[in-house]
């Protein structure tokens, strides 16, 4: 049973999309941070479906999300630097 897109098998065009919106994240924090980058399907009504998650995780500090309103591989690189305009991320070292 697939709830919530839960046990649903993702293809390699999701995995290089995964990647390629970490390095561009990565590209933009220190090195010793952990991004994460995940689509997720809403359950609210107001949301347009599925979404891409971005979390950045850095020693000492709480972790910052950003999102992007639309599926993962369809996320460009403006819409990712625009998420991420809105966190502190200061210079990457």
């Amino acid at each position: 049973m697939v709830f919530l897109g839960l046990g649903r098998r993702r293809g390699p065009a999701d995995d290089d999309a995964r990647r390629r919106v970490e390095d561009w994240v990565r590209a933009r924090v220190e090195p010793d941070a952990v991004v994460k980058v995940n689509e997720i399907l809403c359950p609210d009504p107001a949301c347009p479906g599925l979404e891409t998650i971005i979390l950045v995780m850095r020693p000492g500090r709480k972790t910052q999300a950003a999102k992007v309103a639309k599926p993962l591989p369809e996320v460009t690189q403006a819409e990712v630097e625009q998420a991420l305009s809105e966190l502190d991320l200061g210079d990457p070292a």
